[in-house]
């Protein structure tokens, strides 16, 4: 079980957070989070019964599917009820879904997806939209050294969710994410997707390691084969799908300001069930959503570029940006909601950056985005 970890320092709640100019006199924590190594047990996957399983463990898995189903679903809400809402103890309810098809089967049923729930659950939880109302807060942690980042869940009571580690592969950079922060690479069991940028380092690709729909052709390129993957669904092929792109506009006249950014995803459908998302039917393709970065306003007395953060970012960078839904050209009448912000992400430490998120997007999609952030991108600044 892992232990609470605490922040050194008092919590700062500042309305605004500068991009660039007049940051210097800004408060600032010193100290780190040191990253416990993640158990990722507690995230296990849930994975069907091989054809050659042991027969005791065949006979076993039998004894608990022989629980009468009003008294299996019983069991089930009582351990969804009894202190589990956050990590670690919620880890209780993961391992009733790992007894066999039949507490799955049940576990599916009583526990709500994120957009229903607000929670995090099972692996499939993190490709799952987050809650319409409020945003699942979540923070990134950066190691320079070895070119990683860590996403957590919450803050006090702080949760593992993924990693990403950044590779230089010729004129590329590839962002590996995983479930499992000491394997790192495509061929891994815990492997979820890439992110893929061009040369210049402001166009990137989105890479699902699922297909999104039914029909998804997966991507052709040498990097994308991988070998002994185990997945939560074996009838699924491995492989990258192409779920998203982000692209960073030129400042080819250098003028200061923040970077403008835009998004088409591929997200997954609220109306999608819980239990039709991890007996891996897949919807149709819903088309995707353009997301585009907030503009912020001009502060004369400070002379620098502000967006509010309530209080969730801290230290002036450029990389902070807050995404909105885009207005569709093809709706004269504007009913796209331009003031709700989807994603918002920015720093509060050296390493220590907060991300925030809500329907339609997923862990997994404000995760790739939030890498498409990191590095220098000469030609937007």
């Amino acid at each position: 079980m892992q232990k609470k970890r605490k922040r050194k320092g008092e919590s700062r709640d500042l309305v605004e957070t500068q991009y660039s100019g007049g940051g210097g006199g800004m408060p600032r924590q010193a100290a780190t989070l040191p990253a416990p190594p993640p158990e990722l047990g507690e995230m296990a996957e849930v994975v069907d019964a091989d054809a050659d399983a042991d027969p005791e463990a065949e006979d076993q898995e039998e004894r608990w599917a022989r629980l009468l189903p009003e008294l299996l679903s019983d069991v089930v809400r009582r351990v969804e009820a009894s202190g589990g809402e956050r990590w670690p103890a919620r880890k209780d309810v993961v391992s009733c879904a790992c007894v066999c098809r039949r507490w799955r089967e049940a576990a599916v049923a009583v526990v709500r997806p994120p957009a229903e729930s607000g929670k995090i659950t099972f692996p499939s939880s993190l490709k799952q939209p987050g809650p319409r109302e409020l945003p699942m807060h979540c923070f990134i942690e950066r190691n320079k050294k070895n070119s990683t980042f860590l996403l957590y869940l919450g803050f006090k009571h702080w949760k593992f969710l993924m990693a990403a580690r950044r590779f230089r592969r010729g004129p590329h950079t590839e962002y590996i994410i995983s479930l499992d922060a000491e394997d790192l690479s495509q061929g891994s069991n815990a492997y979820m997707g890439k992110l893929r940028s061009d040369f210049w380092g402001t166009n990137f690709k989105i890479y699902d390691s699922k297909p999104p729909y039914d029909g998804a052709k997966a991507s052709s390129s040498r990097s994308s084969r991988r070998f002994g993957s185990r997945r939560i669904s074996p009838q699924v092929s491995a492989g990258n799908y192409e779920v998203g792109q982000v692209s960073y506009k030129y400042n080819l006249l250098k003028s200061r300001g923040p970077r403008r950014m835009y998004c088409s995803l591929e997200c997954p459908s609220a109306q999608e069930t819980w239990e039709n998302s991890l007996k891996t039917k897949f919807r149709k393709p819903m088309g995707p959503t353009t997301l585009r970065n907030k503009a912020p306003r001009w502060h004369e007395h400070l002379q620098c570029w502000c967006l509010n953060f309530h209080g969730r970012v801290t230290v002036a960078s450029v990389k902070n940006f807050q995404l909105v839904a885009a207005a569709d050209p093809s709706d004269p009448a504007g009913t796209v909601d331009e003031e709700t912000v989807l994603l918002q992400f920015g720093k509060v430490d050296d390493d220590i950056f907060t991300m925030d998120y809500r329907q339609p997007l997923s862990a997994f999609q404000a995760f790739a985005i939030s890498l498409s952030s990191f590095g220098t991108k000469l030609a937007c600044e």
